[in-house]
């Protein structure tokens, strides 16, 4: 992946406002489980970003970077990057907060799917609105129904007690905590068996939610499902949407209207959405919404992606349950924030790795999601009693090369990898 917009992962109430006929709830599982994935169209990479000085509060509306340099041990060469953060190996008392904002996105539909006919998706006018925040109780339980309170309440902006292979990392975030594995020996003086340093941190903070921004997608370029066409839940209702009509309006609405609320380069904005994903069209004319079509490349559940210095996420808060590999709830933004932080304009190089995760090929940057897509973490519980899902997420050194500098010796923060990446990737 050269960067991500990089979709990575593929990785609402929703409310119906006109339905296809009755043939839409007769076509159960008419359609095969989709692939999650977390990268999408190739982009060019990203001119490389000097590290400002150390700054906690942004006023100049840039992220507080540090820069690193390291010889891997894995083909004797040696990489430069930035990742947000002040740096483990100078300052591990470092603490920086880079204001954040959620972004509701409400998606409007134009096109609904009212069966398969010899092979082909057959679809018929009809609007559906996706927003997420509105109760969902096709797929939710209340009081756990909305799904925008439940990322707010999320550990990725809600602070909880986290673990990692028996260590308490201490009461943060969970994008903090797994920097505080990720980097734990330098954080500790370089010893594995010590009190946690609890002072370092990189935290989203403060936490704001915007006001909803609506994106319309012409019926040629997505359309609704209902989730039970894929086997999924039964009730439920999923978007699949254009990539090419859907990234743009993310930057779109940062220039005509989220400026004015806050966003700016030293800002973190997240756009959520609700049961929607993306496609691609591999060919001229083609709704890529048809997942019957062999021209359309899907789904793409959430991205990181950087526009100059402005540099933005968007996740997919997922009950829909049409997925051959679980993704639910949150888990597409742990994968999202995780790689954002340490990649995040996308172009940290690294020697080449693959064949594992979501890459079934090779790639060359700091993409710390990829590898393990969609490896689970244990559940954590939220302050509501919701049980969320965050994604496992590969090491530092797992990517430069033994040995690992990370909590236990680990290379993943659950343990799953045990050793780096191995020989150069052909």
């Amino acid at each position: 992946m050269v960067r991500k917009s990089i979709v990575s992962f593929l990785f609402a109430t929703i409310a119906l406002v006109l339905a296809a006929p009755a043939a839409i709830a007769q076509q159960q599982s008419a359609l095969p489980k989709q692939t999650p994935l977390f990268h999408g169209p190739k982009e060019p990479a990203a001119a490389a970003e000097a590290a400002p000085g150390k700054s906690n509060a942004n006023t100049a509306g840039t992220l507080p970077l540090f820069s690193y340099t390291v010889t891997s041990s894995r083909d004797g060469n040696t990489y430069s990057g930035v990742i947000v953060g002040d740096s483990p190996f100078t300052d591990p008392r470092g603490s920086v907060r880079v204001p954040a904002q959620i972004v509701p996105v409400i998606i409007v539909t134009n096109s609904v799917f009212a069966g398969v006919v010899n092979g082909d998706v057959v679809t018929v006018p009809g609007v559906t609105v996706f927003d997420p925040s509105k109760r969902d109780d096709s797929c939710l339980t209340p009081p756990n129904d909305k799904p925008l309170d439940l990322v707010q309440e999320s550990p990725i902006y809600h602070r909880e007690d986290i673990n990692f292979g028996g260590t308490d990392l201490g009461v943060s975030q969970a994008t903090d905590a797994f920097q505080r594995a990720n980097f734990f020996q330098p954080l500790n003086g370089g010893n594995a068996n010590v009190e946690v340093n609890t002072r370092y941190h990189v935290n989203l903070s403060p936490v704001t939610t915007l006001a909803p921004i609506v994106i319309n997608i012409p019926a040629g370029n997505g359309i609704a499902y209902p989730s039970a066409a894929f086997g999924g839940c039964p009730t439920g209702v999923n978007a699949i949407v254009d990539f090419a009509v859907y990234k743009p309006a993310l930057f779109a609405a940062i220039t005509t209207t989220l400026g004015a609320q806050g966003v700016n380069p030293g800002t973190f904005p997240m756009f959520v959405t609700h049961n929607v994903v993306e496609c691609v069209a591999l060919a001229a004319g083609v709704n890529c919404g048809d997942v019957l079509n062999p021209n359309s490349a899907c789904c793409i559940i959430g991205f990181h992606s950087a526009s100059g210095q402005q540099t933005i996420g968007t996740a997919d808060f997922d009950t829909s349950a049409i997925f051959i590999s679980p993704i639910p709830d949150v888990l597409p933004m742990s994968h999202e924030v995780g790689e954002w932080m340490n990649d995040p304009f996308g172009n940290n190089p690294t020697p080449a790795w693959g064949h594992t995760g979501q890459v079934g090929g090779c790639q060359s940057n700091l993409e710390v999601g990829d590898p393990l897509t969609p490896t689970q973490l244990p559940a954590i519980t939220g302050p509501t009693g919701f049980a969320y899902h965050l994604q496992e997420l590969a090491f530092f050194s797992w990517f430069y090369g033994a040995p690992s500098i990370g909590i236990h010796g680990f290379f993943s923060d659950n343990g799953t990898f045990t050793t780096d990446a191995g020989p150069v990737c052909q």
